[in-house]
This record gives structure tokens, sequence and C-alpha cells, in this order.
């Protein structure tokens, strides 16, 4: 009699399982619903003004960056790019209809730009900035589509697996974080906002996918926040070796002392009085901001601005203290720092107007994190290309020069100097640093269009 009881029970458990289960599959497995139908693009429809269009979307939302390897062709693929999980590669996206997307219609690149789901229903992992490519307009995802079609060269170039080993490889789990971490719906104009305001929004939260390195990410490895509604949202993150800083109105750590017009010129120059680009925004800059219309790096700089920062988080704002390090060469780090940076630097740490970054003050100096500080050090700067220019003052790399002492002593001198409140810098994070980190290439990827 217990076990028919037993039985019975069991047999009504199975059936909310089984529907769980069934619902579970489909949910996993389903291809979210495109805006466009399958052929509402056709190549008839594909005229010169509609490339040239998405061929400025492509620059926008920097896709050479991960698509593209020094020597390589454009937007062929092979990036590695490492994961907490393992590493995986970037995919080749040129029109080849083997081994790129040559075969997709405009629905399937609206799915995968969009949403994040291959055809198939291959789920992509989140490197690719889908969550912030959701908010993209239709308008701009047909543009896109037509240049990726009609104005990128098409490249057989077959993609690498990724590493990430299994069961941490399958990818059915990604469609439930997609449903807790992304929102899917293209970017609605805020209608207290001027419409300068809305289009800097649209293209930080958008097609720059700003928040996918500079803010900060849960431990689910999303992103914390996906639009001015949140606090963490531009707040500054640590990401593959790089402190990517806060783009907020925060005095030290963020754009509290930049003005709007500061700001459209370094994402124009890549410099300005403040700083000058480094690390993974280098590339950002090269392929990407300095080809943007004056407006839109207004507009950028006019959202930026909006956004308020954080003194409990960023601490007393910094202000100069007069020092030459040359008076302070007894000092743990004082003698490297003005027989190794000065030339460059200066020796009250202003840097050389807007050619030799200043150190004072500067966000490297001021974060919590002193990776990017380290990793600069180490590693030394990518080459920045300005209006088809290479740049001739390149940070140089010290790894074979400096031991990690050294370098972590040259870098708390510099973090406590002219008015700096960094931490200390340990030898042991530089050690942790040397070895996981490799020196910047000379070499940038330079994307070169029609």
């Amino acid at each position: 009699m217990n076990n028919s009881r037993f039985a019975r029970t069991a047999g009504w458990l199975a059936v909310p399982c089984l529907v769980a289960a069934g619902l579970l599959a489909w949910y996993v497995t389903r291809e979210p619903v495109s805006h466009f139908e399958e052929n509402t693009l056709t190549a008839a429809d594909i005229d010169p003004a509609l490339i040239a269009r998405g061929e400025y979307v492509a620059r926008l939302s920097d896709c050479v960056a991960c698509h593209s390897v020094p020597g390589s062709a454009p937007f062929a693929g092979g990036l590695e790019m490492a994961t907490p999980l393992g590493a995986i590669h970037a995919t080749n996206i040129t029109p080849d209809t083997e081994t790129g997307i040559g075969a997709y219609s405009l629905a399937d690149f609206d799915r995968a730009v969009r949403h994040g789901v291959a055809p198939e229903s291959r789920r992509l992992y989140p490197a690719m900035p889908y969550p912030s490519y959701a908010k993209l307009s239709d308008d701009d995802v047909r543009a896109l589509y037509a240049f990726f079609m009609k104005g990128v060269a098409p490249v057989k170039q077959a993609n690498i697996p990724s590493a990430i080993p299994w069961p941490l490889n399958l990818r059915w789990p990604i469609a439930l974080w997609n449903g807790v971490f992304v929102d899917a719906e293209p970017y609605v104009a805020t209608s207290s906002q001027d419409p300068l305001w809305n289009r800097g929004a649209y293209l930080v939260q958008g097609a720059g996918h700003c928040g996918s390195c500079h803010t900060p990410r849960g431990l689910a490895f999303n992103e914390k926040a996906l639009d001015e509604s949140g606090t963490p949202f531009l707040a500054g993150a640590l990401l593959d070796g790089w402190y990517a800083p806060s783009l907020r109105d925060d005095h030290n750590t963020g754009l509290g002392r930049w003005s709007e017009p500061e700001i459209v010129q370094f994402l124009q120059t890549g410099r300005n009085k403040h700083a000058v680009v480094y690390g993974s925004m280098t590339e950002a800059f090269n392929n990407s901001t300095q080809f943007m219309s004056d407006e839109d790096l207004t507009a950028i700089a006019r959202y930026l601005k909006s956004l308020p920062g954080d003194s409990q988080r960023d601490g007393q704002p910094w202000q100069y203290q007069e020092a030459s390090a040359a008076t302070r060469l007894d000092s743990p780090g004082g003698h490297t720092y003005v027989t190794r940076c000065a030339s460059c630097h200066g020796l009250d740490g202003k840097g050389q107007s807007e050619w030799m970054p200043p150190l004072a003050g500067a966000t490297s100096a001021l974060a919590k994190e002193s990776a990017s500080a380290i990793n600069i050090t180490l590693n030394g700067s990518q080459r920045i290309v300005a209006a088809g220019v290479p740049d001739a003052y390149r940070m140089p790399a010290f790894r074979e020069q400096l031991s990690d002492q050294q370098i972590a002593e040259v870098l708390t001198f510099m973090r406590s100097t002219w008015g700096n409140h960094g931490s200390a810098v340990e030898a042991q994070a530089v050690g942790k640093l040397r070895e996981h980190t490799d020196p910047a290439s000379s070499s940038p990827i330079i994307l070169h269009m029609r």
C-alpha cells in the first residue's frame, strides 16, 4: 500500500516537473523575435548611402576592436579574449558565406547583434556587448547590416573554438542570464531631456557600449547598471588588467575636473590637459571616437557630464601640492622617478602640455585600484594614431629594466606625491600582472575603410 501511494505521489510530481522541463527547454532554445521580416532588405535595397551610414555606425560601435587582430583582414575575427571561464575568440563577421556572416538574413543579423543569438539558436557569450547593442535603433541595425554585407570584403577564415571546458561551455544557461540581466528593448528617449542629451545617452548606452568596460560587474559577471537610473553605471571597473575609470562627475577618478569641450577634445584627438588615451581606450580612439562627428561627441560629453559623482566613493577632492621629485631622492622610488620618469612627466608631476600627461592628479594616481599604473609601467602604451599620424611620444615598457620592487616603489612614490592619495603598490601585485600581461604592441589595429 505504501509503495502504491509513493508511486501515485511520484506520478503527480512528475507531471509538473516534465512541464517545467519542457518550458525550460523551450525558453533556452527559442529564437528571439526580430523587428525585421526575413526578407525586408535585399541586395537591391542596399544603396551607397545606406552602406555609408552603416560604416559610421560600425565606427560608433567599434566593431573592429574585437573582431580583428594586427596583420589580419578587418573583421575576420581571431582576437583572444580572456574570461573567468576560459578563453574565447572573436568570430569572423565578414560576408563570407562559409566562415562569416554572409548567409545571415537581416533578421538573423538583428538577433545576433541585439539579442546575442546566432542562427540555429546558438547563444553568444556576453563578451559580445549585445546587452548594450540591444538599444540600437532599427535604422542603425539595418544600416549596419548593409555595411557588413556590401561594404566589407569577404574573408574565408575559420573561427577558433573557445577554450572553455565542458560543462562550463554549455550555452543554454546564457538564455536565463539574459532574462535576468538584459533589457532587450531599443533606446527610448527621455522626455524630460533635450535631443542632444538623448543622443548622447543613446551613443553611450548603446553603440558605444561604454558600460562594458566602465561599469562594475556583479557576481554573475553582469553590468550592475545599464543606464543612468543605476548609480554604479559608468562608476569605474577593473577589467583585463586595467582600471577603466569613472565616467561620472567624480572629482578624483572621473570627469569632475573636465569640461564638456575637454571631453570632446579627448575623444577627438586622444589627449587633453588632463590625460592621454592608453590601455584598451587606445583602440577605441584609434578606430572609433576620433571618427565621430562633432555633434555626436558634444552629445556624449553633455550626457556624461550630467551623471553625478559620489563623494563617498571618490574621496576628498584632489588638490595639487607643490613638490619637486629632485628633493625626494632618498624616498623609496624617488630616485627611480627622477631618472626614469621625470624627463617626460616633470619633476613637478605636471607633464608637458598635452603631449606628456600629468601624473599629478591623474586617475591612475588617485584610484584605489593600481592595475592601470602597474600595467602601463610594465608594458608601455600602444601607439596612438590620430588623423592617420602615429604618435611620436609612446610610453615605453619597463618590465625588462625595473624589478617588481622598483616598480612598486616608484608607483607608490607617484601615488603619494603632489597631493595624490592613492594607496601603496605592492611588489606582489606587480609580479602578478607581469605574469599575466604582455608588452603593448607598437603595431595597433587600424581599420582603413573605403
